[in-house]
């Protein structure tokens, strides 16, 4: 009982320190997901929200009241937290999917264009840029089970790029490629790229020297950060047939020596940071763990796509805290600050519960989704599935990925600051809600 009291305690203090940066994806180098003060326990109403011409998958950051993010009309924005008015954008040669990262007044942002971005923090002008090998998405014939059976498939699912993580005067990010990058942050020098077998969408965590991050390839990395040498691998599932589950697109999280991530093979795990070995796993019976969680008070956050299970367990054990029902898909990511979790869902709704008991404290719904373009929803929110799965031909299966992402979904994490959610929407808006 003592040790697990220490335990938790070592928790509380690493979250609260962890809650001092939001510079990154998921708020620090360690993807806690938790954010400084409190979260809006009512809604008030949109604070504003800046118009981009694509839709805003990634996730935004925000450095001395500047928020910074992405949108796939190829464009790194730069826009002004209190009002919304625009600092600057700088294009890039493709959408912006990633979540930026911030350090020292520069900028660190992916493109689809297969380049890697420095820009300066105050004007946006750029740095330096890395060119990889190629971006690309995950593909496989058969993919979901969609005909033609002997078609290579590329996945609509996988919409997120790799975002970077900053420390020590480097940064960190996966590619399509297959690779993992460690680049010199002032430089944009090459230190070492790491090879894994497919595509690599998920963004690494960095933790006590190590970055851990998942691959397409069903294994998931722990990475020397100062060398790029593997110290374990960890085997998730395999789905050979169609493809469906199998894949580490969520991004880990890392605390008190637990690596948690999700997976498409439907589990959440915990597995050792220092050995590989796996602690615990949560199946969710064919629904993928795309989000990444978030770790607070002894408890994981995380929540699921097709059972739409908005879920939180105990750190150590695995065990089963909460589990509330949502109406649509959830891809995006649980975010923490104080009482309240935040979380976005597909059909373009945002939610904020109670941390401790799961009550749904207000519920937010995009202008896009309260007209519902082409019935996608029901009348209660919920995907009108008679309507859109009406054929397993891949033609059609895309488009009904289409429609779903076309009713103002969230994709996009939300960040929490004083009080204000930032999130983005497949709307094309960045929104700030209080």
């Amino acid at each position: 009982m003592n040790t697990l009291k220490l335990t938790l305690a070592t928790a509380a203090i690493c979250a609260a320190a962890n809650a001092q940066a939001q510079s990154m994806f998921r708020g620090d180098a360690a993807h806690s997901g938790v954010y400084a003060g409190e979260g809006p326990r009512q809604l008030h109403g949109v604070k504003w929200k800046f118009a981009t011409g694509g839709r805003v998958v990634g996730s935004p950051v925000i450095d001395a009241g500047v928020i910074y993010f992405g949108s796939e009309d190829g464009n790194v924005y730069a826009v002004d937290a209190a009002t919304g008015a625009q600092r600057w954008r700088r294009p890039t040669g493709g959408p912006v999917s990633a979540t930026p990262a911030i350090d020292h007044g520069v900028v660190y942002a992916g493109s689809s264009d297969g380049k890697f971005y420095a820009l300066n923090a105050r004007s946006g002008a750029p740095k330096w840029k890395f060119q990889t090998s190629g971006e690309r998405h995950f593909e496989a014939k058969r993919l979901h089970g969609w005909e033609p059976r002997n078609q290579t498939m590329s996945d609509p699912f996988d919409m997120y790029l790799s975002s970077p993580v900053v420390a020590n005067g480097k940064v960190y990010f996966g590619s399509g490629d297959g690779n993992v990058y460690a680049l010199d942050a002032a430089s944009g020098d090459l230190l070492w790229k790491f090879p894994t077998g497919d595509v690599v969408h998920a963004s690494p965590a960095l933790a006590d020297g190590v970055l851990y991050v998942g691959s397409w390839d069903s294994w998931f990395y722990a990475i020397d950060a100062a060398s790029g040498q593997q110290k374990w691998r960890f085997h998730g599932g395999e789905d050979p047939l169609i493809h469906n589950q199998v894949g580490f697109q969520s991004s880990a999280a890392v605390a008190n020596g637990l690596v948690y991530v999700g997976c498409r093979d439907s589990n959440l795990y915990a597995i050792d940071a220092a050995s590989g070995a796996e602690k615990w796993r949560v199946n969710n019976n064919g629904s993928w763990v795309i989000t990444s969680p978030a770790v607070s008070n002894g408890k994981v956050y995380f929540a699921t796509s097709d059972s739409s299970l908005y879920q939180v367990v105990d750190a150590i054990t695995g065990a089963p805290a909460q589990k509330q029902q949502a109406k649509a898909f959830m891809f995006s990511s649980p975010a923490i600050a104080g009482s309240v979790v935040v979380t976005g869902v597909t059909n373009g709704t945002l939610e904020a519960r109670d941390r401790d008991s799961g009550e749904l404290l207000w519920s937010f719904q995009t202008d896009t989704s309260k007209q519902n373009p082409g019935w996608t929803l029901t009348s209660d929110g919920r995907f009108n599935t008679g309507l859109l799965y009406r054929s397993g031909w891949q033609e059609s299966s895309i488009a009904t990925a289409q429609r779903m992402m076309s009713v103002g979904s969230f994709y996009s994490s939300p960040i929490i600051d004083g009080g204000t959610v930032y999130i983005g929407s497949n709307d094309g808006n960045l929104y700030a809600i209080d």
